[in-house]
């Protein structure tokens, strides 16, 4: 991106200026100077035609992980008032609905743990399925899946997997309000039967961590963290079901907008007045979505538990948070000293509630909520917690960002070698794509340790914890 196309605000705040004529609202850039350097053209052309959107509340803005991504950039955040013509956008969620990360602490010490990851990356491998298409033993019943699509998480604890502590630590306590079961198209239903439980492909992961670094001790203990400590990320979304559901609602979204008259600057933008029954369509297929991702990290949470076990006999496995970083959600916003009901899109971001807000578990409420920023696999990882007075409606980065394409990262490594290379970093990697490997290299992303930076300066989010990769299971 060329920097003499904006404004910088401050040092990590960047604006797009207008030109004469254009109709449009702020656009807000965060992040440093080099990351925003390293981030495509495309970006700043997505999220400018984003503040064209009928009824968007502030600005439009990226954060610091920004990339390109399909309608909205991933990184991108909006938020529109349903009272005052705002729209809702399928490309301003994504097509993996609720894409987000589980975040687990153990009981285990890396000095103990180390001399059986080979084990445990085994074992692991084994009882998490993964990949493109992959199902797990699971088959739901027509029934059933409209049971997971209403409950969540909640259906999952509820079947035995897991336990009720877990939902406190998860986003809505593990389901969303609003989810329309026959908003979803039997094509959608018929994806996901076999595929609860499963971890997905691409730059879905479950990966074994050890907490290197500790930068905020006192939001460290709230968390229960300590250096040389295992934690487990599981980071995947909706699987079959909520790519339908996004291919799907694309058409009829964009049938929506000429029926409306709303002018898309891009076809990708796809958007219907919320309140209009599109618009509430898309929705309760949307909310049906995320109650599914939920559920499955729930269940992917207790095949890790259990095989944890496996290895270790007395394991024991905690939720430490989960959220999502693909969906639009109904928050209550200070606006203007008003307060407004909106509808937040966050695409490839992360919701960031600071310290106080009643949404939290009272475990966190003083420190702010857990934030994930997820690595590659070579890399490494940060546990954030939201800070006070977010100014992107309490949002934040949800990774590292991808500095180059999938094709060209084929182009420029092989699965093979960087399983190699990483087993001798220390870094064990399981995965039935070696293409999949190639295309999800550690150089193929931003430096997560900019990005992480990048967050705690422009006010986002303050770093916790610095996790290093041990096992990484991939699809």
């Amino acid at each position: 991106m060329n920097l003499q196309q904006l404004q910088q605000l401050q040092p990590y705040l960047w604006s797009l200026p207008r030109v004469p004529g254009e109709k449009r609202a702020d656009v807000l850039l965060y992040g440093s100077a080099p990351l925003l350097v390293s981030m495509d053209d495309k970006v700043l052309e997505q999220i400018a035609d984003v503040a064209a959107l009928p009824g968007l509340v502030g600005a439009a803005m990226t954060m610091p992980d920004a990339h390109w991504g399909y309608g909205f950039p991933i990184g991108g955040v909006a938020a529109f008032d349903a009272e005052r013509g705002g729209v809702i956008s399928a490309g301003g969620v994504g097509f993996d609905i609720s894409c987000g990360i589980r975040c687990l602490r153990s009981n285990l010490d890396i000095n103990d743990a180390a001399p059986e990851f080979a084990r445990l990356a085994d074992a692991l491998f084994h009882a998490i399925p993964a990949g493109v298409g992959e199902e797990g033993e699971i088959k739901l019943t027509p029934a059933q899946l409209d049971e997971v699509m209403q409950d969540g998480a909640q259906w999952a604890v509820n079947q035995g997997y897991g336990n009720t502590t877990d939902l406190d630590y998860i986003e809505e306590r593990g389901r969303v309000n609003g989810a329309v079961t026959d908003h979803v198209s039997e094509l959608a239903k018929k994806r996901q039967r076999g595929e609860m439980g499963t971890l997905g492909s691409g730059n879905h992961y479950l990966e074994v961590q050890a907490v290197e670094h500790i930068y905020d001790a006192t939001a460290a203990q709230a968390f229960g963290l300590s250096e040389g400590q295992i934690v487990i990320s599981i980071h995947c979304g909706s699987r079959g079901l909520g790519h339908q559901i996004g291919t799907e609602y694309m058409v009829l979204l964009a049938k929506a907008a000429n029926r409306f008259g709303i002018r898309l600057p891009n076809r990708e933008l796809a958007c219907a007045p919320i309140k209009s029954p599109e618009g509430q369509q898309y929705t309760g297929a949307m909310n049906a979505a995320i109650n599914c991702a939920l559920a499955n990290r729930q269940i992917l949470t207790h095949l890790a538990r259990t095989t944890f076990i496996q290895v270790y006999p007395h394991a024991e496995l905690e939720t430490l948070f989960d959220v999502s970083h693909n969906t639009c959600k109904i928050e209550t916003h200070e606006i203007d000293g008003e307060s407004r009901a909106l509808h937040v899109h966050r695409k490839g971001a992360t919701r960031a509630f600071g310290p106080g807000h009643e949404m939290l578990p009272e475990r966190y409420r003083a420190v702010g909520q857990p934030v994930v920023i997820g690595g590659s696999m070579g890399t490494g990882s940060y546990i954030l917690a939201g800070a006070s007075g977010n100014p992107a409606f309490a949002s934040a980065s949800h990774g590292a960002g991808r500095a180059m394409s999938r094709h060209q990262a084929l182009a420029r490594w092989k699965g093979r070698a960087l399983i190699d290379e990483l087993a001798r970093q220390g870094i064990l990697i399981r995965t039935r794509s070696m293409r999949g490997v190639a295309e999800e290299a550690p150089g193929a992303y931003k430096d997560v340790d900019l990005v992480a930076e990048a967050t705690e300066q422009a006010g986002l989010a303050r770093r916790v914890a610095f996790l290093r990769p041990k096992v990484c299971v991939k699809g």
